[in-house]
């Protein structure tokens, strides 16, 4: 082959491997990612503005109206009812009969003892008689010391038993004045227990008296409740069907122990001159202002957890970016939660989409909730 064509050959193919590599480095090149450069969109939120509530939130509870001194009747013996016939509402005094219980066999007792007590009286007469004689007799030398030693030691045993005698006549005379329950104070019957012709235990409820005036406001109230009161609340009460007729009062009593099923405390109001017409029984509404200074209070949507205390996210207004912050909860329920403190007034918080948020991320306002 000629040298020429060998040169142009070899050139040829040279100039198409270098044509080849640009291709391929071309493709490669459309191949290869691209790098995202495009900065995050803000996150949107929405948001509240803080504001400091001046007045107290009110409490609203039902309760009922209860004596203040209520106390229950009953035999302290057992037997059978032989009259009860009161009825709700009735007015006692001092010393009313109340019930009454068969009392034949406590008065047969009672005959017994009284029996026996004149038979030891008189045996004490011939005691003191004989022990006269031989006092007399001993005086005079006509009687032994030990004839008169017998006659004073017949003596003092009769006496015993006299003493015994009397004590048993009057635990008889006790026990016949059992059969009869009187009222100690005067009061109202609130509940009625057996009637004529049942037998009762010693100690059974047979009427159940309020022995003073005094009328108390009751209110099964939470634990929540009870922690933020004020020490010495003034309590607004008002019949339900009636809320005209109001009153006033403090509480008098607090539970010690919460009720088992619904875990909430008896609270007792001592009610300042109740009008008549709320007797007892009645349902009644309390009304209690638990705040005493102003708070913030914030949708209960906006509470997380920052250090594993509460906290809230606030936003920056000028940059729009969010912060996290520790704050001091008063009160919370489902809906609304009471903050004492960590924030001021003006702040912007966030209320939705608290959980998706990181310190310095940058936030888009929806809108504000009231």
């Amino acid at each position: 082959m000629p040298p020429f064509i060998d040169q142009f050959m070899t050139k040829g193919r040279t100039t198409t491997a270098t044509l080849a590599a640009l291709i391929l480095s071309a493709t490669l090149l459309g191949c290869s990612p691209q790098t995202d450069t495009a900065a995050p969109q803000p996150r949107p939120v929405r948001t509240t503005t803080v504001e400091q509530r001046e007045a107290g939130v009110p409490i609203t509870l039902t309760g009922r109206i209860e004596a203040e001194d209520e106390v229950a009747l009953a035999f302290r013996i057992s037997g059978r009812v032989l009259e009860n016939d009161r009825k709700l509402g009735d007015r006692l005094e001092p010393g009313q009969v109340v019930a009454r219980l068969e009392s034949q066999n406590e008065r047969n007792a009672l005959r017994a003892a009284q029996a026996n007590l004149v038979a030891s009286q008189g045996q004490l007469t011939q005691a003191r008689n004989h022990f006269e004689r031989q006092d007399t007799l001993l005086k005079q030398g006509w009687t032994t010391r030990a004839n008169h030693d017998q006659a004073k030691q017949a003596l003092q045993t009769a006496e015993s038993q006299v003493d015994a005698a009397e004590a048993q006549m009057k635990t008889a005379y006790d026990l016949v004045g059992f059969t009869e329950l009187k009222a100690d104070a005067p009061g109202v019957v609130t509940t009625v227990g057996p009637g004529a012709g049942e037998v009762v235990q010693a100690g059974q409820m047979i009427v159940r008296v309020a022995r003073r005036d005094g009328r108390d406001a009751v209110f099964d109230v939470p634990a929540q409740v009870i922690r933020t009161a004020p020490s010495d609340p003034r309590i607004t009460v008002s019949l339900t069907d009636d809320p005209k007729i109001t009153t006033t009062g403090r509480v008098r009593e607090i539970a010690q122990q919460a009720d088992p099923v619904t875990r909430t405390f008896a609270v007792k109001v001592g009610l300042n001159n109740p009008p008549p017409e709320m007797r007892l029984g009645a349902t009644v509404t309390g009304r209690m202002e638990i705040d005493s200074v102003p708070v913030i209070d914030i949708p209960a949507s906006a509470l997380t957890k920052f250090n594993s205390q509460p906290a809230v996210w606030i936003v920056d207004q000028a940059n729009r970016t969010v912060s996290i912050r520790n704050v001091d909860v008063l009160r919370y329920d489902p809906a609304r939660v009471a903050v004492s403190g960590g924030l001021t007034t003006g702040e912007i918080v966030v209320t939705a989409g608290v959980q998706a948020l990181h310190p310095g991320q940058k936030v888009r306002l929806l809108g504000s909730e009231p």
